[in-house]
């Protein structure tokens, strides 16, 4: 069996799992998610614990297993907590302003750019740092991956859009003449 697979999900209270025509629904106090079951992974819910089982042990079967377990374990941390990325603007003149729902980014180019916000997910700006949250990982890490996208750290002087938690290389750049006493 898988080693994540075979791990049960525990459910906090106020969060509810369903499942309905191959789909699977969770709800809870931050919003609601939904998914398809994959074919041949079947869904048991005892009292606070979910846990999930496959239908034979062929290769594609016990990596779907696995994979379904982290997409609902992953739903119902969405719905009870959510997901935070927070990423941070470095460089001179480099500014970040919400526009109704839209981000205005002065990057350093000879124009504004504008990113739009997805559905599903808030961004809230503070100074230089823009906090991207939600209840579905995966809009949560696209979201802030596009914002990233928009003007990477370059490894000269750093400057870019980062991840907090990110560490960039910087290179030493140009070596200058070798001075000889």
């Amino acid at each position: 069996m898988s080693r994540v697979g075979k791990m049960p999900i525990s459910v906090p209270g106020g969060v509810t799992v369903f499942t309905t025509d191959g789909q699977v629904s969770v709800s809870g106090p931050k919003g609601s998610l939904r998914t398809l079951l994959l074919p041949g992974i079947s869904l048991q819910q005892e009292g606070e614990t979910v846990t999930l089982t496959r239908s034979s042990e062929e290769k594609s079967q016990r990596a779907q297993h696995g994979l379904m377990r982290a997409l609902v374990s992953n739903m119902v941390e969405g719905v009870s907590k959510g997901f935070v990325k927070k990423l941070e603007l470095h460089g001179v003149g480099f500014r970040v302003n919400m526009s109704g729902s839209d981000l205005k980014f002065n990057l350093g180019f000879s124009h504004e750019v504008v990113y739009k916000i997805p559905a599903g997910v808030s961004v809230s700006v503070e100074q230089n740092v823009i906090t991207v949250s939600g209840p579905d990982k995966q809009q949560v890490g696209q979201a802030a991956a596009e914002i990233r996208a928009l003007r990477k750290p370059e490894p000269y002087k750093g400057k870019g859009i980062r991840y907090s938690d990110e560490r960039v290389l910087r290179k030493s750049g140009k070596s200058g003449k070798e001075t000889t006493s």
